[in-house]
C-alpha cells in the first residue's frame, strides 16, 4: 500500500450507481450506507458474511458475499479501500471495463461536497472524537451527517446523513486519506508515529498532518497541546493557518480542563473557554476521554453552538463500540473489550482499567488484578512497536499475548506474538502469558481469573471475539449462581 494522491471528485448525487468491494469493512460500511440513504443505487460484495453486511442489507443495500464479477451489476463507479489489492476479480472487472474506480476518501468526499466538513485526524482518539462531535451536534439538534471509524454504541451504526451544515468525519492517515477531504475545521488529536510502512519515517507522518492541516479549505485548525507531537506541530502552524484553537490539561491551553475526577464509570471536570467555564460530566472514564470532549467542545463552538449546548450534547455520549466497552460482568469479574492498538492507545486503556480496578477493589474489599489480553495487528507495526507494547504490558498485573492479525499484510518471517512477550519480560512485566491462538484465549482466561479482576481484551484484529466467547464460561462458575 502506498500513499494517496488527492483527486478531483464529483457530488455523490452524479456518479451512481456504485458498488463496494469490501463492503462490510469499518471504513467502507458507513460510506455505503449513505450512497443507499440519498437514494443512490448501491451494491456492496464481502468475502464473508458480518453484521455490518447484513446492516447494509436493510437499509437497501444490495449485498453478495464472495467476490466475482457478477456483483458488479450495473456499476458506474466501483469503491475499493487502501486494503484491496489489484488481483481483485471485481476490481480487474472494473478497470477491463474502465469504470471510475476511486479509493473510498474519495466518495467520502464526494459526500461531503457542500457542507461544512469537520475532519478529525491523529494517531490515536480520532474515532471516539469523531463519535463525540457526531452526538453533540445530534443533540442539541443540528442534525449532522457523519462517518465513524467505528459503530456507535447506542445506534450500532457508524454513519447518518443529517440535512444539517455540518459534516463529520473520521480521517484516516494510515494511507493519507485525510488530506482528499473538503476540510473547513481539522482537528488533530496527537502525533506519533505509526503507518512508517506507508510514511517511512516518523517525520514524514508528522509532516503529513502539517498538509493536512493547511489545506486549501481549512478556516479553522483545533489542536492537543497536551500531546508532544501534536504541541510540535502547533507551533509551527502558528502564523500559517487562518485560526487555531489549543486544547488540553496544560496551562496554555485554548479550551483548558481542569479539577479532574473519576465518576462512577464515568468523570467529571471543569472546562474552560475563554469567558465560560464551568463543569463537564461524561459517561465514559479517563482523562483521554476527556481531551478528546474538549475538542470536540472546540469543533462545536466553532460551528455556532453555545457553551451549554456543547456541555449538554457531550454529556449525552455513550461511546462506541469496541472503545473500553463493557462486555460481561459475572461471578465478580468484568470483561471489557477496547480496540486500541497503537502504544499510546493501550496506554490510555489500561490506566483507565486499572482505575476501575481498583474503584472496584475499594467496592468490593478483594484484591482485584488487571489482565490485558492484547493481540498485535499487523506485522509491519509488531517490528516498529514490539519494545513499545511490551512496555506498556507492565502497566497489568498479567499480560497474555496472542499472536500477530495480519490483516492486509503477508507474514513476515520470525515476526509473531513472541516479539512482544520477550519486550514485556525485557522491561519487568509481572506475569506474561503467551497464548498462540486466539480461540484458546477465552479458556486461558477463564482458568486465571478470580473474583474481583478485571479483563480487557485489546487490538483492532478479531481478538474482539474473545470476550464474548468467554462470558458463557464464567456464567458457569458457582460465583455466577443467582443468591
Amino acid at each position: 500500500m502506498t500513499l494517496l494522491t488527492p483527486i478531483d471528485v464529483e457530488p455523490a448525487a452524479q456518479v451512481g450507481p456504485v458498488h463496494f468491494i469490501a463492503a462490510g469493512g469499518s471504513g467502507m460500511s458507513g460510506i455505503a450506507r449513505l450512497y443507499a440513504q440519498l437514494g443512490i443505487e448501491t451494491t456492496g460484495s464481502d468475502q464473508s458474511d458480518s453484521t455490518a453486511l447484513q446492516s447494509l442489507a436493510r437499509v437497501g443495500v444490495t449485498v453478495s458475499v464472495g467476490h466475482d464479477v457478477g456483483n458488479l451489476g450495473d456499476a458506474a463507479t466501483v469503491v475499493i479501500s487502501s486494503a484491496i489489492r489489484e488481483s481483485n476479480v471485481e476490481l480487474m472487472e472494473a478497470r477491463r471495463r474502465g469504470l471510475r474506480v476511486w479509493h473510498r476518501s474519495a466518495a467520502l468526499a464526494a459526500l461531503m461536497m457542500g457542507k461544512r466538513g469537520v475532519s478529525i485526524a491523529g494517531t490515536h482518539g480520532k474515532t471516539t472524537t469523531t463519535a463525540m462531535i457526531a452526538v453533540m451536534l445530534t443533540e442539541i439538534g443540528a442534525d449532522p451527517s457523519y462517518v465513524i471509524g467505528g459503530p456507535l454504541s447506542t445506534t450500532g451504526v457508524s454513519s447518518g446523513a443529517g440535512e444539517g451544515e455540518a459534516f463529520v468525519v473520521e480521517a484516516d492517515e494510515s494511507d493519507g486519506s485525510f488530506i482528499q477531504y473538503p476540510t473547513e475545521i481539522a482537528v488533530i488529536t496527537n502525533v506519533g508515529a505509526d503507518h512508517l510502512v506507508n510514511w517511512g519515517t516518523p517525520e514524514a507522518y508528522a509532516e503529513g498532518f502539517a498538509t493536512f492541516a493547511t489545506g486549501p479549505d481549512v478556516r479553522h485548525v483545533v489542536i492537543n497541546v497536551d500531546d508532544p507531537g501534536s504541541r510540535e506541530l502547533a507551533e509551527q502552524l502558528r502564523g500559517q493557518v487562518p485560526h487555531l484553537i489549543t486544547y488540553g490539561e496544560a496551562d496554555d491551553a485554548d479550551v483548558r480542563i481542569t479539577d479532574v475526577e473519576a465518576s462512577g464509570n464515568g468523570v467529571t471536570a471543569t472546562l474552560t473557554y475563554a469567558e465560560d467555564s464551568g463543569p463537564i460530566t461524561l459517561q465514559v472514564p479517563g482523562n483521554h476521554n476527556l481531551a478528546d470532549a474538549s475538542a470536540a467542545y472546540a469543533a462545536g463552538r466553532l460551528l455556532g453552538h453555545s457553551h451549554a449546548e456543547c456541555i449538554r450534547g457531550l454529556g449525552s455520549y455513550e461511546g462506541t463500540l469496541r472503545r473500553f466497552q463493557l462486555i460481561a460482568d459475572t461471578a465478580g469479574i468484568r470483561v471489557f473489550d477496547d480496540y486500541a492498538h497503537h502504544p499510546t492507545e493501550i496506554r490510555a486503556a489500561l490506566t483507565a482499567a486499572r482505575r476501575a480496578t481498583e474503584a472496584g477493589n475499594e467496592t468490593t474489599g478483594l484484591s482485584g488484578r488487571l489482565i490485558a489480553c492484547f493481540q498485535p495487528h499487523l506485522y509491519s507495526r509488531t517490528v516498529d512497536f514490539a519494545d513499545e507494547f511490551g512496555e506498556v504490558m507492565t502497566l497489568a498485573d498479567i499480560a497474555v499475548i496472542n499472536d500477530v492479525c495480519g490483516a492486509r499484510e503477508d507474514p513476515i518471517p520470525g515476526v509473531t506474538g513472541e516479539l512482544v512477550v520477550d519486550a514485556a519480560h525485557r522491561h519487568g512485566a509481572r506475569e506474561v502469558v503467551y497464548v498462540e491462538d486466539k480461540y484458546d484465549l477465552p479458556q486461558a482466561l477463564n482458568e486465571m481469573a478470580a473474583p474481583g479482576d478485571l479483563i480487557i481484551t485489546l487490538g483492532c484484529g478479531d481478538v474482539t471475539i474473545v470476550g464474548p466467547l468467554l462470558a458463557p464460561l464464567l456464567a458457569q462458575r458457582p460465583e455466577a449462581a443467582p443468591t
